[in-house]
């Protein structure tokens, strides 16, 4: 685990009034389908801030749901993309260890202290990449965030693996940038 979670862990307790494991245990007894309904929970019923509502909430999935099994639902009839997901997975890594990996039932977050990309298998033939990236007109690979609706900004599509370019990564670096 990296520096600034732990950190974060540690504080709950004095930033939240509990600890990590005391909000597992009131999640479970919730039971939310959705990341986003846990997050607006803890938020609204319990005045948590939206950084710790979304740390716990990522935490809590990891480790109630295992996910391997997420992503192999995901590719489950398009295992052609997988490759070009771990493409970008590897990629991605590259750009810091603050990354949050969190996958979820039909799409990939990728976070840093905010959502800065979603990885999506659209189709078995395609994965749309959507970023967020304010300030950026749409051009070359760049198109209006599509499906992604106000998740994104910005949605590039990606056939095979040598769509994943160097045009793509730079895409994806300042997606990473902004998302501090």
């Amino acid at each position: 685990m990296d520096k600034a979670l732990q950190t974060m862990i540690d504080n709950m307790p004095e930033k939240t009034g509990k600890k990590l494991e005391e909000w597992f245990q009131l999640l479970t007894k919730e039971h939310f389908e959705k990341h986003s309904k846990a997050v607006l929970y803890l938020k609204t019923e319990h005045d948590v801030t939206h950084g710790f509502a979304n740390t716990i909430v990522t935490l809590f999935r990891e480790k109630t749901e295992p996910s391997e099994d997420l992503l192999s639902l995901q590719y489950k009839g398009k295992e052609l993309l997988k490759p070009i997901y771990e493409m970008l997975v590897s990629e991605i890594k590259k750009l810091g260890d603050d990354i949050v990996i969190t996958p979820k039932k039909a799409s990939v977050s990728l976070i840093r202290k905010k959502q800065f990309a979603l990885i999506k298998p659209a189709t078995k033939t395609r994965i749309d990449l959507g970023l967020k990236l304010k300030g950026i007109e749409i051009q070359g690979c760049l198109e209006a965030s599509g499906p992604f609706g106000t998740m994104c900004t910005h949605r590039i599509q990606l056939n095979s693996l040598s769509d994943v370019d160097e045009e793509v990564i730079e895409w994806i670096s300042k997606a990473y940038d902004q998302s501090v």
